[in-house]
């Protein structure tokens, strides 16, 4: 005998599908009258109803939204059907999660697990169009940084390229703020910092993040501007490390490392001084040209 009961939706997307149908039914309207009111084809309806194919834009949510009076059904579970991260990103940040040990090495951005809130809105927010996506993108990424205050937490080291410390990234605010962050991060954390100088080496170019999972084994994360593969093979994962050690032994002690963060925070702060002063020059001569011209002066 077949069952008759309804099985639920086994996936975000197949329930956002399930709500979209039955707001839909309840306005009496046709896949083809909502897409209509929300200018899309009637097959876009149907495959967001079915849960596959493309995804729903964050403006075609508020739209379905707005037409459908959903009060929030539908936004709810937005980002969790419009994953925020990258397909090929998903296995290694589910591994990162479960990891006892992180082993990072990185050429030109802060790592993640360390960026402050309008860093990484800087660095996620690069050729992104929909400010919801990157709203998403950034309270992922921040999520993520909770398990460093957990009793849990990961064993964290850290090489970052000298070069990460001087580019300006979300503005000289930003900039501050984040090397700010990044030196009290040394107190808790093994950081250091390759110099300029160094000669080539086999993560030239990139970041890797080496992980090291309760078992002992071990996998390595090789990325680039718009790329990601995780690497298993245990020959592989072993070019790595040795590569990682070797970078390690090359870079400046963690005393050396904290006292260049905090030379380059202060940097940033003189600069802001003298932007400041500039400007508050700038308003005074002004000031003084509204005055000299004033009528019967």
């Amino acid at each position: 005998m077949i069952s008759s009961q309804v099985k639920p939706p086994q996936t975000k997307a197949a329930l956002f599908g399930v709500r979209l149908r039955t707001l839909r039914k309840q306005r009496g309207w046709s896949q083809k009258e909502l897409a209509e009111r929300v200018y899309v084809t009637q097959s876009r309806i149907a495959q967001l109803e079915r849960g596959y194919g493309a995804r729903p834009s964050a403006e075609l949510t508020h739209a379905l939204e707005t037409v459908l009076e959903a009060d929030g059904q539908l936004a709810e579970l937005w980002p969790y059907v419009y994953d925020g991260s990258p397909r090929w990103s998903r296995r290694f940040f589910d591994l990162a999660a479960k990891a006892v040990a992180i082993r990072e090495y990185v050429s030109h951005t802060v790592p993640g697990l360390l960026q402050t809130e309008a860093y990484a809105r800087a660095v996620l927010g690069v050729g992104l169009e929909h400010p919801d996506l990157l709203h998403e993108r950034v309270s992922l990424r921040l999520a993520r940084q909770a398990r460093l205050e957990k009793p849990d937490a990961p064993k964290l080291c850290l090489i970052l390229d000298q070069a990460v410390l001087l580019h300006t990234v979300g503005g000289e605010d930003a900039m501050r703020e984040q090397l700010l962050a990044l030196r009290a991060a040394c107190d808790r954390h093994s950081l250091r910092v390759l110099p300029f100088g160094s000669r080539e080496h086999a993560m030239l170019g990139g970041s890797v993040v080496i992980l090291t999972m309760s078992d002992g084994t071990e996998v390595v994360y090789s990325e680039g501007a718009d790329h990601g593969r995780l690497l298993e093979d245990p020959a592989l994962v072993a070019a790595y490390t040795g590569a990682f050690e070797q970078l390690h032994a090359r870079s400046y002690g963690e005393a050396r490392s904290a006292r260049l963060i905090t030379e380059a925070a202060a940097r940033f702060t003189r600069t802001r001084s003298r932007r400041r002063a500039v400007t508050r020059t700038q308003s005074r001569q002004r000031a003084g040209r509204h005055v000299r011209r004033r009528p019967g002066a």
